[in-house]
């Protein structure tokens, strides 16, 4: 299986103006199409791993048969491009409204009010770059952390569910350093709440 870039529901300009058209030109066509090639140039040397999807490879990525500088590789290449993917999917310029996932999100947080601010708090807090996540946990209960780089909640027998990039490429554009005014703005494009 070769991976391909996914293409997005909507245009670049879609998420204005919470994400402006240059941040999502830059990160999705070079960004995110780096970390495809790059995850498709380490996968090509193990033909055992043509067959199975990104998710697949990044749950048993601790008991692959490879190289230990190509699990590192894996792990960062495949996690930046299934990352990248489940990103682009979750927001959208219309809210498309899970009512079931903000009743469990309530049940299990207090409140959406006390969810976005945990959220949002992990998501600041992050040190340098990385992603906040909401994932099932193994005992399918609902999480929120944050993990470093372009690690996977799959490789910690976690489902992810929604993530934030937190990456300086996902705002500096239009943002700078403003992280929070970001996040903040944020919560605008994410279609599910």
């Amino acid at each position: 299986m070769t991976f391909e870039l996914p293409k997005l529901a909507y245009a670049y300009d879609a998420l204005e103006p919470f994400i402006d058209a240059k941040t999502m030109e830059v990160h999705h066509g070079k960004h995110h199409q780096t970390y495809t090639d790059n995850f498709n140039a380490v996968i090509a040397k193990y033909p055992e791993l043509a067959d199975k999807s990104a998710e697949e490879i990044l749950k048993n990525l601790n008991s692959l048969q490879v190289d230990e500088k190509d699990r590192t590789a894996i792990k960062n290449q495949g996690g930046g491009y299934l990352n990248h993917k489940i990103f682009w999917e979750i927001m959208s310029p219309q809210k498309e409204v899970d009512q079931s996932l903000k009743d469990e999100i309530e049940r299990t947080f207090g409140s959406l009010e006390e969810f976005k601010k945990l959220f949002t708090e992990v998501a600041t807090k992050q040190f340098g770059s990385g992603w906040a996540w909401l994932v099932r946990d193994e005992n399918g209960s609902l999480k929120i952390y944050s993990l470093p780089n372009q690690d996977s909640p799959l490789t910690l027998g976690h489902t992810p569910i929604f993530c934030l990039d937190v990456w300086e490429h996902a705002y500096y554009l239009k943002y700078q350093n403003r992280r929070a005014e970001y996040i903040e703005n944020w919560w605008n494009v994410l279609k599910f709440l």
